[in-house]
């Protein structure tokens, strides 16, 4: 101790997130089970995981994949693995994905050097920088272009198939990981910049966090938050009811709505630290509107030309042995995933609501499903929640506390946290579909 002549560091926050109260998260429950065997797994039980355990068989899941991805046997080196993952996380601006694989790859034996920038490391990995920003941004770019100049034998050094898919997979789960990690606003971890200071407590001093909100009216919010719930009930139930058809054309033009629909995200931050600046070519690259208004708009894909289910699953089971039936699992487990209960009502279906989450956030990303009717994602999804999923899904480094408490104001926050795992999974989906697509194309 600092008597003896010896700084000790105390943890600066309360609570995994700075969103969600810590007492949330530390309730006994079904969620003691996975805690164990994440730190088991680990060493250490970190924010990501206590917060993922209100939903308990969706992190065993995720924490079977991430294991997999990052520890099991495959085509690529453990600190390969760590530092393509920290690529990813960068282009998102999230330095506590960034120092949790930097640790990662240290432990892996890789060289510090590598940390300091891009420059520092080899070619092969470098090469990934243009494939790496589209899939974080713009995946409807990606061509079998792209494939062909990183497997191609004149490539220096190339990439086999088999490395490439481990590699996608690895950096679209970082891409997506980190709109969890500012969607849920996660604290750093103590051991992180900006986890821990020196300096003792200092009880009339103590800072509002930057994330909490500031509610002026309480009261009012209550009664607001729970007309809207009544509201969105009443929409549910009229959608499950409604037999009215439409034709294939309205179908087509209501997507295009939901898709050119201007939802404003235009928050700016600081200048991410550089820790994280140092690994990212080209930081002005982002998110476009997938069909900017008058401009014209790259093609649909019609997921019945291309879906996880008949095309992708197979070509990363064929390419990497078990991650596609992982992966399966983590889409199915967050797809059928209900407690048949909304705010303070039980015995709900929410399958409308999550359906017309799902479809949206693949609609942002230029991805139809011929049979859904979009007009349900107008209905369903009010203004403040849209800001809230476009913000996660296409700028998660733009997430603030008052985006998240905006929306769904009397929902508990174990189903924002719902909310938040359809976003990444989602995300994630259209990302691979459209890198899978490309390799499938640069196949035949």
């Amino acid at each position: 101790m600092s008597d003896q002549g010896v700084d000790v560091p105390r943890a600066l926050a309360s609570g995994p997130s700075a969103f969600i109260p810590a007492k949330e998260m530390l309730k006994e429950g079904p969620n003691q089970k996975v805690l164990i065997e994440s730190f088991l797994s680990l060493g250490r039980v970190d924010h990501i995981t206590m917060v993922m355990a209100l939903h308990p068989s969706y992190l065993s899941c995720f924490l079977r994949t991430q294991h997999a991805l990052l520890e099991l046997d495959g085509p690529l080196p453990r600190h390969w693995r760590h530092y393509i993952a920290l690529m990813a996380a960068a282009r998102h601006h999230c330095s506590y994905l960034v120092q949790q694989h930097s640790a990662g790859f240290l432990e892996a034996g890789g060289e510090e050097s590598w940390l300091s920038g891009l420059e520092r490391a080899p070619t092969k990995l470098r090469s990934l920088q243009t494939l790496n920003k589209l899939l974080a941004h713009r995946p409807w770019l990606i061509t079998q272009q792209h494939i062909q100049e990183l497997v191609c034998p004149g490539a220096d050094p190339p990439w086999s198939l088999a490395e490439l898919i481990h590699a996608v997979v690895l950096m679209a789960h970082a891409h997506s990981l980190s709109s969890f990690v500012w969607g849920c606003g996660l604290n750093p971890e103590p051991d992180h910049i900006g986890g821990y200071t020196f300096e003792p407590p200092s009880p009339s001093h103590l800072p509002r966090s930057p994330h909490s909100p500031a509610h002026e009216d309480g009261r009012q919010e209550l009664v607001d938050g729970a007309m809207e719930v009544e509201v969105l009930m009443k929409r549910m139930v009229e959608l499950q009811q409604q037999e009215e058809e439409c034709t294939q054309e309205e179908m087509v033009t209501r997507f295009e709505r939901e898709r050119s629909e201007s939802i404003p995200t235009a928050v700016v931050r600081g200048a991410p630290p550089d820790l994280v600046l140092c690994l990212v070519e080209e930081p002005e690259f982002r998110y476009e509107d997938f069909a900017p208004r008058g401009e014209q708009a790259p093609p649909t894909m019609r997921a019945q030309d291309y879906s996880w289910e008949d095309h992708g699953f197979s070509l990363v089971n064929r390419l990497l042995p078990d991650m596609g039936q992982l992966l399966d699992e983590k889409f199915q487990v967050v797809s059928y995933l209900t407690y048949h209960r909304m705010a303070m009502h039980e015995g709900v279906d929410t399958y409308t609501l999550r359906k017309a989450l799902w479809n949206y956030i693949h609609c942002l990303y230029g991805i139809r499903y011929d049979d859904y009717d979009y007009g349900s994602v107008n209905v369903l999804l009010e203004r403040s929640l849209k800001v809230f999923v476009k913000t996660l899904a296409c700028h998660p480094e733009q997430t603030t506390a008052r985006v998240y408490h905006a929306c769904w104001r009397h929902f508990r926050h174990s189903e924002k946290v719902h909310a938040n795992l359809i976003v990444m999974e989602a995300r994630l989906q259209a990302a691979l579909l459209y890198t899978l697509r490309a390799i499938t194309h640069y196949m035949r």
